[in-house]
């Protein structure tokens, strides 16, 4: 009943509520989930704020904002910048940032952040600003409407369009690396060539879902690693660029306060718009 009667809460977040005695009936709390309610019955709802990040200090650290509002801020992620602190890496993340440009984040969990692109792939982000409009865009993600394009240049010519349906978890050997596995979760990455380089292919790839490393580690395992990903790619593909060749340059999704169909685009960053001039011209 409370998911129906607020449903720009997540079930979790209205089940927390409720065992801390935020949920009233008639004006009397009531923390029973098993309880029915009845038709001419009044509830209410005492939202908790969300604890402030005491644990990730604000940080000066220049953003490419493409987009801003009061719901939703859009980043254009540079390569090299973590998205969230974890081991080894405990600060200078696009979260310390995101504290810094906008202190109210501290107030929604995770700053905002619902999604996520490696320390070096580059390009669109979204950030929501409030925790109504975090849990839309979960429910986005999760309903896989969210549209998200990267442009990736991969090794070898890949001759035809196509799709990886193949599910991806841990190594079961090298915990660090993701993998294409038996009983990983559910893994779709659709795949269309946009221009054939020399000893590679530039491609556009469009995400189903979004599992950790998805793009790399699909793309290797049909024999096309990007290239320069130290990862998931042979040594002398790793060595053709500094960092994995890939970039988010378009992001769709429904605005969650408008209801409208919104979409952004960016350009390629300066080296990977480099590696495929060059590639272009080799002899």
């Amino acid at each position: 009943m409370l998911a129906r009667v607020w449903p720009q809460y997540s079930r979790s977040r209205l089940q927390g509520w409720l065992r801390e005695g935020r949920v009233s009936v008639d004006e009397r709390v009531c923390d029973d989930a098993r309880r029915r309610t009845y038709t001419g019955e009044r509830l209410g709802l005492e939202p908790a704020p969300a604890p402030a990040d005491t644990v990730h200090a604000p940080q000066d650290i220049a953003l490419d904002v493409v987009f801003e509002d009061d719901t939703l801020l859009v980043i254009n992620k540079p390569a090299g910048m973590v998205v969230h602190p974890g081991n080894g890496v405990p600060d200078g993340t696009l979260l310390n940032a995101l504290l810094h440009h906008a202190p109210a984040l501290a107030r929604v969990p995770r700053a905002g952040i619902v999604h996520r692109l490696d320390k070096d792939t580059t390009g669109l982000l979204v950030v929501a600003r409030t925790v109504e409009a975090q849990t839309d865009l979960v429910r986005q993600l999760q309903a896989r409407t969210v549209s998200r394009r990267y442009v990736a240049v991969v090794a070898g010519d890949l001759r035809t369009d196509g799709v990886v349906d193949a599910a991806i978890g841990r190594h079961p050997v090298q915990r660090t690396r993701m993998a294409v596995v038996a009983g990983g979760k559910p893994a779709r990455t659709h795949y269309a060539v946009r221009e054939y380089l020399q000893g590679a292919t530039r491609v556009e790839c469009r995400l189903e879902t979004g599992r950790t490393h998805q793009i790399r580690v699909h793309m290797a395992s049909i024999g096309h690693s990007l290239l320069g990903d130290e990862t998931y790619a042979p040594r002398q593909v790793a060595d053709a660029f500094t960092r994995q060749a890939l970039h988010a340059w378009r992001l769709g999704l429904v605005h969650p306060l408008s209801g409208a169909e919104v979409s952004w685009e960016v350009a390629l960053p300066d080296d990977m718009a480099r590696l495929i001039e060059c590639l272009r011209v080799m002899p």
